[in-house]
């Protein structure tokens, strides 16, 4: 669930930086879906390449700490 919830929220906010966009060239928003799939398709990657980042630094992470936990320990 955190993968699509993140994916769709990177692909939600490549739709908004879209029509910002537009909306500071002063063009229909409406004018060029097929530039809406494209942004939002690249911020989703995006997102779903943050995921996987987030997931294995915290792999990364964990095994620090018991690395760590071991030394102390030992």
């Amino acid at each position: 669930m955190a993968l699509l919830s993140t994916v769709l929220g990177f692909s939600v906010f490549g739709l908004a930086s879209r029509f910002g966009q537009l909306g500071i060239q002063k063009r229909n928003l409406m004018d060029n879906l097929a530039g809406h799939a494209i942004a939002m398709v690249a911020f989703g990657y995006a997102g779903y390449w943050v995921h996987h980042y987030e997931m294995r630094t915290n792999e990364l992470i964990a095994w620090k700490r018991a690395e760590l936990q071991a030394r102390a320990d030992a």
